[in-house]
């Protein structure tokens, strides 16, 4: 007997509906699988055989032919065995075939019949929402329901899917609250409260934060630089609704979603090391996964010791900060991961660390020092907006019972507002910040008067600024008017963001 039964297959971010088709027949027992399936969904036929058998139901001693359509969409996981064992069951007429009309099976069988959760719940769920019906592992049921318009049912055994199609078990679709993920935010460690000193770096911070702008950050071993860095999280708001299911759909495809929150909305952190790999960072493999460009997606991507990270790896994010995606070309085909993230570089300063530092002898000669800050091209410098020097600290400071530094939360509040400003100056151009914005937007929203533009031409003649500066000037500038809550740009605004692209000064040496 021949049965239908609906599944998904994810291809990058993406779901796609699969049509696992189960036909017995008369012959030597066998049990094939075609339709381009990978080698772990070959191994469901040892997982629902056995899944079957242990749960008391009887796997047919003939000829179970398997095929997975479209035959030309490459099946990859364990998702499918749910699928394929309500089929067999299907065929042998132990489940009525209309009981499975409109529903979506995913779910991985363990040897005793538990259902295993699955990656990839929230694109399911956007592949399903409004037509199909899903029947999902419990773990991933809030996940996928996160999804407006999905009707996402749990399960955690084959028994209990098999009674439920039957009709003699009753499971209540899942039901969120999405609201309670944005009333308030989880608590955090880090504060800048905790950072004494470093005041321009922290004003520097504070306008990347609200215009969502790159960040890089030369001083010597220990003046603080991971410590502000880790801790701009802190400042940044909750994403909307929209971020929020963009960024989680990453996570869940890289298998790296908390199991108590099936949704992001606090903006992702990632610092990896330096010794990472091409493929690490921007994404890639022979299965190609999203790097961490796109596990950062609307989030922050930390680049500690930033020369130290290899040449090509660094090179790798020129696409990323420009489109805001990355594209992963191999033979079976195209995939395109969201990677519009802020990044926040730091460096020393030379190779000892101590170049420009009072307290301590810089040993470096000046092309030690020109090779060493060679390591981050010119292109790569072009596209960070702000480049701010961090000095050390003075240790009478540390030690100051003085007014205490500004917390994170008053920071935020100036943040948030000029957010707010953004969203609605923005609001008809799809975009969120001002570093999204493109050339025509610079144009119309980033005028100068007169002053202004003779403060700017003066500073590309001295400093030998690219177009490309230019535009990050005037987006950095439009930043700094919305902190101060001006409908224009001017003079002082684009002087402190021209005071902000220190590295594109001559290094005396």
């Amino acid at each position: 007997m021949l049965a239908k039964v609906l599944t998904v297959a994810l291809v990058g971010l993406d779901a796609h509906l699969i049509d696992v088709e189960v036909d017995i027949a008369g012959g030597l027992p066998q049990f094939s699988v075609v339709g381009l399936p990978d080698a772990t969904v070959r191994e469901s036929r040892d997982r629902v055989r056995s899944a079957l058998k242990n749960t008391g139901f009887h796997f047919p001693a003939k000829k179970i032919t398997v095929n997975l359509a479209p035959a030309d969409v490459k099946k990859e996981g364990a998702g499918l065995d749910l699928a394929m064992a309500i089929g067999i069951l299907v065929a042998e007429e132990v489940i009525p075939a209309e009981r499975l009309d409109r529903f979506v099976l995913v779910g991985e069988l363990s040897l005793d019949g538990q259902i295993k959760p699955v990656s990839g719940a929230l694109s399911i769920g956007i592949a399903c929402r409004d037509d199909y019906r899903l029947l999902l592992p419990a773990e991933n049921c809030r996940e996928a329901a996160m999804v407006e318009g999905v009707a996402a049912y749990p399960l955690r055994t084959l028994p209990e899917a098999v009674a439920f199609l039957r009709g003699t078990l009753t499971l209540d679709p899942v039901r969120p609250d999405r609201a309670r993920f944005f009333e308030a935010r989880p608590p955090e460690d880090d504060d800048y409260g905790d950072v004494r000193g470093q005041d321009q770096a922290k004003r520097a911070l504070e306008v990347a934060a609200a215009g969502g702008h790159n960040v890089l950050m030369v001083g010597p071993p220990g003046s603080g630089k991971t410590m502000l860095a880790k801790r701009l999280p802190t400042i940044l708001p909750l994403m909307a609704l929209d971020e929020a299911i963009e960024t989680t759909r990453v996570h869940s495809i890289a298998a790296l979603l908390p199991a108590d929150r099936p949704l992001v909305t606090v903006r992702p952190f990632r610092s990896p090391h330096h010794s990472i790999s091409d493929a690490g960072l921007i994404g890639g493999g022979t299965v190609p996964r999203p790097g961490e460009v796109s596990l950062a997606h609307n989030g922050v991507l930390f680049l500690d010791e930033s020369p130290e990270f290899r040449r090509p790896v660094l090179d790798g994010l020129r696409q990323p900060l420009e489109e805001g995606a990355v594209t992963l070309t191999r033979v079976s085909g195209s995939l395109r991961y969201p990677a519009r993230f802020m990044l926040i570089a730091a460096m020393n300063p030379c190779p000892c660390g101590y170049y420009g530092d009072r307290s301590r002898e810089c040993i470096c000669t000046p092309q030690q020092i020109r090779r060493y800050r060679a390591r981050l091209s010119g292109p790569l410098q072009d596209r960070i907006d702000i480049h701010i020097e961090v000095p050390p600290v003075p240790v009478r400071e540390l030690h100051d019972q003085g007014p205490a530094p500004e917390p994170s939360a008053m920071i935020r509040k100036r943040v948030l507002e000029a957010r707010e400003r953004q969203a609605g100056r923005y609001r008809q151009e799809g975009i969120h910040t001002n570093a999204q914005l493109k050339p025509r937007h610079v144009k119309r929203y980033c005028g100068l008067d007169r002053a202004g533009q003779d403060l700017l031409e003066q500073a590309m003649t001295r400093l030998g600024l690219s177009a490309r500066a230019h535009g990050r000037i005037l987006r950095v500038a439009r930043t700094i008017a919305d902190l101060a809550g001006a409908e224009s740009l001017e003079p002082v605004h684009v002087a402190e963001a021209i005071q902000y692209r220190s590295l594109d000064r001559r290094l005396d040496v």
